[in-house]
């Protein structure tokens, strides 16, 4: 069963409670379309009543909870929230939200939207300016106080604009048995420093490779390397940002402009990430650096989160790259004290890096955003929402609810946020990563491009491709799909 984080895989859900889980994944097949004929009215008599198009396993398992959380913190009480659950693959919802906003649907009023694909709808111009719709102070908030990296998802990459308000991101980490760990001679203190103070992936190989040996674990590292969107978006992604490498040039390519970006994947810190993963599953380039070899399997060209997040939990592994819903899982079955995490690890720091906004330890990003339909009949009372949704006291309580976490950094180190069990031991880790995320570069081609990049990638670590081969071929697939 996929989970909450990067969101281009099949069923993934966008959030994990803490106190509903089990309840909640056995509802996680459960896919409410969006059409608007589906909604069984126009909406007309529904006075202040809101319909929000919402995760589907959270509208069903805590709408209560969640509506109660907006009325307490200043909602009018004349205003209804209505949760529409979408489907849960994401692009089954993302569809949706294309048929009926083309369609001039005025339901929903709101809408959750996928920072992995939120900016195909700004660029074709489907949902409402928000610049325009909050006030300057409001703005100023989430310009000052918000993770940037996330929030620059939700603005139009030509005005700047903000077309969505930042709901709750996601970000993957490094997470280790610390019970593994302290058998090979680590202990509190070692935990503490890794908690904050990213490793390079030399000094990560051989302290994993020195845990493998000392514990009964089957083999050190489990991640995501499938022919899937998981490992474009995100796994490769961020291994290839952390070597100073990127897809079209940089940070500041990422959404655009198709065509006149540069492709730079067949260059070498982009061949030099693949060539470290090539080492680390099959040993083959033991003289590349001093990477400790052969500590992950090869199934991981196979494997998605969930195989990644069990084999650790069984004990197969000693590490894991995953999202946040992992350490939920994980550390509320093993305890915190046996489950750590750390930044993802780097190899070189952003100074030395290649390309620009690239280098040092780099998070994939996931997570969601709030937009406003502009053909709502209820825009007035959205907005109320939207603002109530904006405090402190919401974010926090939707982190005590149901998992998300704020996009605020400054709540990662409230005692609120730090009291809840287990992700609150966490949240020093989880903001580093929050504060280095890298995007997938969103434009309306990458779907297509994002295909071949996993094709490619994949291939290399599996072993029937050479890197400088695949980087190739990949160079002229981006080119010709940035053309086309």
């Amino acid at each position: 069963m996929a989970m909450a984080g990067n969101s281009e895989k099949t069923g993934r859900r966008s959030g994990v409670s803490r106190r509903t889980f089990v309840k909640a994944a056995g509802a996680s097949g459960v896919a409410t379309g969006l059409a608007g004929c589906i909604y069984g009215g126009d909406g007309s008599d529904n006075g202040n009543t809101v319909v929000w198009g919402y995760d589907p396993t959270a509208s069903q398992e805590a709408a209560d909870e969640i509506k109660e959380l907006y009325h307490d913190n200043g909602l009018s009480d004349d205003i209804e929230i209505e949760f529409r659950g979408g489907a849960n693959n994401t692009g089954d919802r993302r569809d949706n939200y294309t048929e009926l906003l083309n369609a001039g649907e005025t339901e929903p009023d709101l809408m959750l939207m996928d920072n992995g694909w939120v900016n195909t709808f700004i660029q074709r111009g489907l949902i409402a300016n928000m610049s325009e719709e909050l006030d300057e102070s409001e703005l100023q908030t989430i310009e000052d106080e918000f993770f940037e990296g996330f929030t620059s998802t939700a603005r139009d990459p030509e005005s700047g604009d903000l077309y969505g308000l930042p709901y709750f991101p996601d970000f993957p980490t490094m997470q280790y048995r610390k019970d593994y760990a302290r058998e090979a001679g680590y202990d509190d203190s070692d935990f503490e420093q890794w908690a904050t103070e990213p490793m390079t992936w030399e000094e990560w190989s051989q302290i994993t490779a020195e845990i493998t040996e000392a514990s009964d674990a089957q083999f050190g590292f489990a991640t995501q390397w499938a022919n899937y969107g998981g490992t474009s978006c995100c796994t490769f992604n961020e291994v290839m940002s952390s070597w100073g490498g990127a897809y079209f040039g940089g940070r500041d390519n990422l959404f655009g402009p198709m065509g006149e970006r540069p492709v730079t994947v067949n260059e070498s810190e982009v061949i030099d990430s693949l060539r470290m993963m090539r080492t680390f599953t099959e040993g083959v380039d033991e003289n590349f650096g001093n990477y400790a070899s052969d500590i992950a399997p090869s199934e991981i060209t196979s494997w998605q989160e969930e195989d990644a997040r069990e084999a650790i939990l069984n004990g197969e592994a000693v590490m894991q790259r995953n999202w946040p819903y992992a350490i939920t899982l994980n550390a509320g079955e093993l305890g915190t004290d046996a489950y750590g995490a750390m930044p993802i690890p780097y190899a070189v720091s952003e100074d030395e890096a290649t390309q620009p906004g690239t280098g040092g330890t780099t998070s994939a990003l996931g997570g969601w955003h709030v937009v406003l339909n502009p053909n709502s009949e209820s825009k007035d009372a959205a907005m109320e929402i939207l603002r109530t949704a904006m405090q402190d006291e919401v974010y926090l309580g939707m982190l005590d609810i149901w998992g998300w976490l704020p996009p605020k950094p400054a709540l990662f180190g409230s005692d609120q946020a730090q009291e809840i069990e287990p992700i609150g031991n966490y949240m020093d880790t989880l903001q580093v990563a929050g504060e280095n995320v890298m995007p997938r570069p969103v434009t309306t081609v990458w779907s297509t491009q994002s295909s071949f990049i996993a094709r490619e990638a994949n291939s290399t670590v599996a072993g029937s491709k050479a890197p400088d081969q695949a980087m190739a071929d990949l160079q002229g697939d981006l080119e010709d799909t940035e053309e086309g």
